[in-house]
C-alpha cells in the first residue's frame, strides 16, 4: 500500500521527533518508571492525538491510518511512548467519539483530542481478561438522585492514573437480558470522583514508560446522563473499539519490529569479530534478512486492515490477522536483536534491551494471541 502525500509527511515527522525528542530521554523516564509528560505535551502540539478525528471536534481530520502511522514510527524508537498515543485514542477518545451523545463529546473530547487530557478504557477485571463477558463490576441506578453507584475493580488500564487523565470509561453489569445473561453498559467515571480509587503503578516487566494503574470503585457516584451509548450495550461498544484498536496495536508492533531492524543494521555495521564487521557473516545476514521479511510483511497486514475499515468494510478477521502477526513477529524480531547483540544485547543502555522487554505484552494485551486465533476462525465459519 502506498501512502499519499499527506500520509508520507506525517510520517517523515513523526520519524524526524521520534529520533530527536523522544530518543535523547526516553531511556531515563524507562529506568526511573516516569510518566513523559513533557514528549506529551509536544505530541499535543503536533496534533497526534486528534489525528483521527474530525476539525469542528479540535481534531486534526485525518483518518485511522494516520494514527497508525505516527504509532509505528513512535514504537521504532520507544514502544511506552507509541501505546501512551494509541490507547489515549483509540481507547481513551475514541469510545466517546464513537458513541457519546453531543453534550458528552462537547464536555469531553476538546481536551481529549488535543492531547491536553487523557483517557483511559476499563475493561479488563481481576477475575476474568479474555473472557470480557464475565464482568463483575456492577452499576446500580439510583433512580431518585439520578446517579450510577459503581462497585468493583479493573486492573491493567493504561493512562489511568496521569496527572493529566480526566476520566476513564468503565463496562459494568447494570441489570439482566431477558434471557438471563448479563446486562452489561459503558459508563464515563471523571477522576477525582469520590468512591474510584487509583491503585499505584504496576512493577512491570516493559513499558515502562506508560502509565498503568488496577481501578477501584466503592460507592462510586455519578450522573446518570454519564451512561455511554445506549443500555446494555456496553459489550459490543467495547467489542468495536478492540477491533479498531487491534489495528492500532499491529502498527506499534511493526514499529518495534523495525527498531528491532533499525538497531541491527546499526550494530552489525560497526561491531567486528574475526577481522570484519558482524554485517559481513552470512549468519547474522539471514538473521536480519528474516526480520526485515517479518516486519514488511506485518506492515502489510495491518495497512490492508486499516484499508478495509476506512472504506467501510467488514474488517475483524483482518485485524486479528494483522495483530497476531504483527505482535509475533515483534517478540521474534526483539529476540533475534538481542542475539545479534550478544551481551550488550542484555544491557539496558542498548535500545533492543527495552525493546525486547516491551515486545511480550503485544502478544497478550488488546487480546492475546489464542484470542486473534479464536477470531479469525470463527470469522471462517468455524
Amino acid at each position: 500500500m502506498r501512502l499519499n502525500e499527506e500520509h508520507q509527511a506525517l510520517r517523515d515527522s513523526v520519524r524526524d521527533f521520534a529520533r530527536e525528542v523522544v530518543a535523547p530521554v526516553i531511556a531515563t523516564h524507562y529506568e526511573e518508571h516516569t510518566f513523559p509528560y513533557e514528549i506529551v505535551r509536544q505530541m499535543g502540539k503536533m496534533g497526534l492525538f486528534g489525528l483521527p478525528f474530525p476539525e469542528e471536534i479540535g481534531g486534526m481530520g485525518g483518518d485511522y491510518l494516520a494514527l497508525c502511522l505516527a504509532v509505528e514510527e513512535l514504537a521504532r524508537v520507544d514502544s511506552s511512548v507509541a501505546v501512551t498515543l494509541e490507547a489515549a485514542v483509540s481507547l481513551g477518545a475514541m469510545p466517546i467519539y464513537r458513541f457519546g451523545t453531543e453534550e458528552q463529546r462537547r464536555r469531553w473530547l476538546p481536551k481529549l483530542v488535543t492531547g491536553e487530557a487523557l483517557a483511559g478504557f476499563g475493561l479488563t477485571e481481576p477475575g476474568s481478561g479474555s473472557d470480557v463477558g464475565a464482568t463483575q463490576t456492577r452499576a446500580v441506578l439510583d433512580a431518585d438522585r439520578e446517579e450510577w453507584v459503581l462497585t468493583g475493580s479493573k486492573v491493567f488500564i493504561t493512562n489511568s492514573g496521569t496527572d493529566i487523565t480526566s476520566l476513564v470509561t468503565v463496562t459494568a453489569v447494570t441489570g439482566t437480558e431477558p434471557d438471563g445473561s448479563k446486562e452489561i453498559s459503558t459508563i464515563v467515571v471523571p477522576s477525582g470522583t469520590p468512591g474510584f480509587t487509583v491503585q499505584p503503578g504496576y512493577s512491570k516487566v516493559g513499558w515502562c514508560a506508560s502509565d498503568t494503574h488496577e481501578l477501584a470503585f466503592e460507592d462510586c457516584r455519578v450522573p446518570a446522563g454519564n451512561l455511554l451509548g445506549e443500555r446494555g450495550r456496553g459489550l459490543a461498544q467495547f467489542l468495536s473499539i478492540l477491533d479498531e484498536g487491534r489495528v492500532a496495536i499491529a502498527a506499534l508492533a511493526v514499529g518495534l519490529a523495525q527498531g528491532c531492524i533499525d538497531e541491527s543494521l546499526r550494530y552489525a555495521r560497526q561491531r567486528h569479530a574475526f577481522g570484519s564487521p558482524i554485517g559481513a557473516l552470512q549468519a547474522i545476514q539471514f538473521k536480519v534478512a528474516d526480520m526485515e521479511t517479518r516486519a514488511h510483511t506485518a506492515r502489510l497486514a495491518y495497512h490492508d486492515a486499516a484499508a478495509r475499515m476506512l472504506a467501510g468494510e467488514p474488517f475483524k478477521r483482518q485485524a486479528a490477522i494483522a495483530k497476531l502477526y504483527a505482535s509475533e513477529s515483534a517478540v521474534t524480531n526483539a529476540r533475534e536483536a538481542t542475539q545479534i547483540h550478544g551481551g550488550y544485547g542484555f544491557m539496558n543502555e542498548f535500545p533492543v534491551a527495552r525493546f525486547w522487554r516491551d515486545s511480550k505484552i503485544l502478544e497478550i494485551g488488546e487480546g492475546t494471541s489464542e484470542i486473534q486465533r479464536l477470531v479469525i476462525a470463527r470469522d471462517l465459519g468455524l
